[in-house]
């Protein structure tokens, strides 16, 4: 269908012709005739169909009348992220080149008080990612009662990143009477719990079957080892057998990124990093360099996986597998967009099968596998993962050998008694053949026993060794020591004197144990202090 038979805006109409295009595609011929009568819309469809000019274009036709005021804008554009945001915004001024409407972007990574400016002076478009356009409300730097219409695009995305709860606070924030464009490739229960939330009576538009992959792209898994170095090895092997014109290399974590960002650039490919750890500035530099062709192959995260738009990317390699397998659709989705053709690769380690199931379940498709050639030696899914599986067969091993001979897992130890394995011996002598060493040596150590149990007499030579050494003890009275003891005190009574207390006699002439029981036997009545007798020191007297 002809743009010219949707409606919309002279003004539109000749920026769309200037752009170079002519036939709408089916999600835009169905959504634009029914957004630009102002009712709301629920759009469902596969990345790369051209959503984006689908709310694009009618908000272009329906702004051209009134004008914006202060802080008050007057449409309102949610992206899940800053490039999504960014790329929407260069939509816009690529077909408002005919018109004199002011636009405002506000995403992370840029300065506040710019964006501020733009607010005070009044803007009729607004593209934002919740967080930041959260932060300026809080402020007071931006009123959002007079939002005509909302969009929401990539809603399944913002569901992934966990943007819902500021949707549903931005949405209570506008005013009613608004019109909502809804755009999503999926629809989870959450989804379909915002939209019949915030929707009135949407006409939902579904131009393909939800979470489908375009016909136009070659659809390849490869096996390979799950270790790491062998798996980037296989990878650049693969790279070297693809006519690859640009390609996005799709990785699962931040650090998988720049690991191999820098194994490509070492090994001599032109390569580049994209994630969300990177500063905005860094962010948009490879994105221009990549969509100039300095860059050959982008390596990224999912922050890249929804909405950008590079017409001409000729293969998406997804070096892990997603985890969901919605992100599958809109990864491989960034090749054989608007007709191309496009031929996307999975890596798929032996870990990844049920994630693969998933997929194929989802998608209603059977994987196609490139051939041995290229990795498939050190691949195959039922030999292990790589170091894990080489691992694995050399404790096989280990545990064979040693059941042989020591009782181990083998067939030759079962039912084998310790003391006979550890006991056995060749006629000359010496341990059998494949007895454990260890048990043999830790029982020639032991010292043998007699009948009774005792260690047998003249043996353990340590012990007696020690019993050597020592100095033999001098066995003494208990009542000398006690005398000893009492006389090497320098505060004991001078020598001559008599004990004349029989308490203390007794106390001393008794076992130690006993003289404990008594002090705690619960009398507390403490004896008196005798021990020097009537030689008392004057200045001890009471004066």
């Amino acid at each position: 269908m002809s743009f010219t038979d949707l409606g919309l805006s002279p003004k539109v109409l000749s920026a769309i012709e200037a752009a170079g295009y002519t036939e709408a595609t089916p999600i835009q011929a169905e959504a634009i005739p029914v957004a630009i009568t102002g009712r709301d819309v629920l759009g469902i469809a596969q990345t790369g169909t051209g959503k984006t000019a689908s709310f694009v274009l009618p908000i272009l036709t329906r702004l051209e009348k009134g004008r914006a005021r202060a802080r008050m804008p007057r449409s309102l554009i949610l992206a899940p992220t800053r490039e999504l945001a960014a790329q929407v915004a260069e939509s816009f001024e690529k077909y408002g080149t005919n018109h004199k409407l002011t636009l405002a972007l506000l995403i992370g990574g840029v300065s506040f008080a710019d964006q501020t400016r733009k607010l005070d002076r009044g803007v009729d478009v607004l593209i934002a990612t919740p967080g930041r356009l959260l932060d300026h409300f809080q402020r007071g730097k931006v009123l959002l009662t007079g939002v005509e219409i909302l969009v929401i695009d990539e809603a399944d995305r913002m569901l992934d990143m966990g943007f819902i709860p500021d949707i549903e606070k931005i949405c209570k924030l506008l005013s009613p009477r608004r019109q909502t464009l809804f755009f999503s490739a999926t629809m989870p229960n959450e989804i379909k719990r915002l939209v019949a939330s915030f929707l009135k009576d949407p006409v939902r538009v579904e131009v393909a079957r939800q979470a489908s992959v375009a016909s136009t792209i070659e659809q390849k898994f490869m096996k390979v080892p799950s270790d790491p170095r062998l798996k980037r090895q296989a990878f650049r092997e693969l790279l070297k057998t693809q006519d690859v014109q640009n390609a996005i290399i799709f990785c699962n974590r931040k650090r998988d990124v720049a690991v191999l960002n820098k194994s490509l650039q070492k090994h001599g490919f032109n390569s580049g990093e994209l994630h969300g750890d990177m500063e905005q500035r860094a962010r948009m530099a490879t994105l221009d360099n990549f969509r100039n062709n300095k860059i050959t192959y982008l390596v990224a995260s999912d922050v890249a996986a929804r909405g950008l738009d590079v017409p001409e990317v000729s293969h998406v390699f997804n070096f892990d597998i997603p985890y969901q397998a919605e992100d599958y659709v809109h990864r491989i989705g960034r090749t054989g967009r608007a007709g191309r053709e496009g031929y996307a690769a999975t890596l798929v380690t032996p870990a990844d099968s049920k994630a693969l199931r998933a997929i194929e379940s989802m998608a209603q498709m059977k994987s196609s596998w490139i051939g041995e050639e290229v990795g498939g030696n050190a691949a195959p899914a039922s030999s292990g993962s790589g170091a894990s599986g080489s691992s694995s067969s050399r404790g096989r091993a280990a545990g064979a050998s040693r059941g042989e001979g020591a009782g181990g897992r083998g067939r030759g130890g079962r039912g084998r008694k310790p003391a006979d394995r550890n006991n056995r011996r060749s006629n000359d002598g010496k341990p059998a053949s494949g007895v454990n060493q260890k048990a043999e040596t830790q029982a020639d150590t032991q010292p043998p026993r007699s009948n009774d149990g005792k260690p047998a007499s003249g043996v353990n030579q340590k012990a007696e060794t020690q019993a050597d050494t020592q100095p033999p003890v001098q066995t003494v009275d208990a009542k000398e020591n006690i005398a000893k003891r009492s006389d090497a005190k320098p505060d004991a009574k001078p020598s001559g004197a008599k004990r004349t207390d029989k308490n203390e006699r007794k106390s001393e002439s008794k076992p130690r144990n006993e003289r404990s029981n008594q002090k705690g036997s619960g009398n507390k009545k403490s004896a008196p202090v005798t021990g020097l007798g009537d030689h008392v020191p004057d200045f001890m007297k009471r004066r």
